[in-house]
């Protein structure tokens, strides 16, 4: 077990490039099984969720070998539907990613249950949807068994815009006889990067980026290369941890054309940003100052399915709002555990009153005091070292295996720019 020390109250300076999307390379890998060629992708991220994957990946007879800085050969010349370790699986929610690409590919995957962060349920009941459309059967005894016998093309309504079941239903689609519609689609950029990199492959996607896909069905995909985008839900944190030490970075290669809904409502909360090529640029100078509806009510910042907010930035922004002047109210409605971890937030003295599991309400700015923390997911934890940075004293944040899973390097990153970061072991 590994431990974040953070000397809290220095502002950031310097330049920082975000690694690869998490959440695109993920489903890319495992589209990968679909072709028995080899498969180029660049901008890999080292971090546990994608090693966690090529773990499962390589279980089924996958060949991945690193030819370069962030660079992978990935070949799935002869794939096996070899039962899963549950353990590994335990450990991303990603495992479920490898349902539709398997049951294209030999008929039969047995999936013990796919795990990830503890921020509430999370089902699995769209993929089955989906799945069973284009004609593969499900078991599931406290694990799922999926069987094909050859996938159809079919008109595939989702019960709601779930990303990963979208995900799994594209890449089942794609070597689908016939052709298949994907209605209420999610549309989150790692699933247009997806659909980007299938296209590469030989598949027939299109009207990519709506909440309706078409999908034309081809016999077999072929070998490519891609390279997999900045992890825009890193560059929002390098924002937020300039804002939260009054600080000043840029922030390079930073996939400004997804962060149009998210500077929109960042601005509600006093955050300015500016835009240069492909380059953000934070300001010293922050205004910090919420936003007020109209005739000076309360504003709501709520999340949605993409444009609109994500529900991953949840933690981050209720960070920043603590120090932004004004009161702003938060629902994530989505996930009921998403804001436990505001408890520690309290604790360092911001002014957060919980509603009800998914509403708080956040009255700023707070000053914020050194505290001895445990991270409980991937994002809460990235929150915490926000919090941390921008705290008067010394945090210790435990159990960052969790941020590792998400974030690349943070602690080196953060530290290139002048933060006080250390990563020690527990004793």
């Amino acid at each position: 077990m590994e431990k974040f020390i953070i000397e809290g109250g220095i502002p950031l300076s310097g330049e920082v490039t975000p690694s690869g999307n998490k959440n695109a390379a993920l489903p890319l890998l495992a589209a990968c099984l679909l072709t028995d060629e080899p498969v180029i992708l660049h901008n890999v991220p080292y971090i546990r969720d994608v090693q966690t994957m090529r773990a499962l990946l390589e279980s089924l007879g996958v060949s991945i070998t690193e030819v370069g800085d962030h660079t992978w050969r990935v070949q799935a010349l002869e794939v096996r539907p070899a039962d899963l370790d549950p353990d590994i699986c335990r450990r991303i929610r990603a495992s479920i990613l490898l349902a539709g690409p398997m049951s294209a590919r030999t008929g039969e995957l047995h999936l013990p249950p796919p795990g990830g962060d503890v921020i509430g349920r999370r089902r699995v009941d769209t993929h089955l949807i989906a799945l069973k459309k284009l004609g593969a059967e499900v078991e599931y005894d406290r694990s799922f068994h999926f069987k094909a016998k050859g996938l159809h093309g079919a008109d595939i309504l989702l019960d709601e815009a779930s990303v990963t079941a979208t995900e799994n239903a594209i890449m089942a689609c794609v070597t689908a006889k016939g052709s298949s519609v994907i209605r209420n689609a999610a549309s989150e950029p790692h699933i247009q990067e997806l659909c980007h990199f299938l296209n590469t492959l030989g598949a027939h996607i299109y009207h990519i980026g709506s909440n309706t896909l078409k999908v034309d069905g081809v016999d077999k995909l072929h070998g490519g290369e891609f390279t997999i985008g900045p992890d825009y839900l890193e560059v929002v944190s390098h924002i937020g941890a300039a804002v939260v030490t009054k600080g000043s970075i840029r922030v390079h290669n930073a996939g400004i054309r997804y962060l149009d809904m998210i500077r929109l409502v960042m601005g509600r909360l006093g955050v300015i940003w500016e835009v240069d090529g492909e380059d953000i640029i934070v300001p010293q100078d922050q205004p910090l100052c919420i936003e007020s509806d109209l005739g000076g009510m309360v504003p709501e910042i709520s999340v949605m399915p993409w444009p609109a907010f994500p529900t991953d930035l949840m933690s981050i922004s209720i960070v920043i709002a603590t120090q932004s002047s004004g009161m702003v109210l938060f629902h994530d409605w989505m996930y009921p555990s998403r804001m436990y971890f505001t408890d520690k937030l309290v604790g360092m003295g911001a002014k957060i009153v919980m509603c009800d599991p998914h509403r708080c309400i956040i009255q700023g700015p707070s000053k914020l005091y050194s505290e001895k923390m445990e991270s409980p997911d991937i994002r809460a934890g990235m929150a915490l070292v926000l919090a941390a940075l921008s705290a008067d004293g010394k945090s210790q944040i435990r159990n960052i295996g969790q941020i590792d899973r998400g974030y690349e390097s943070i602690d080196k990153k953060l530290a290139a720019m002048g933060a006080h970061i250390q990563r020690m072991r527990e004793e």
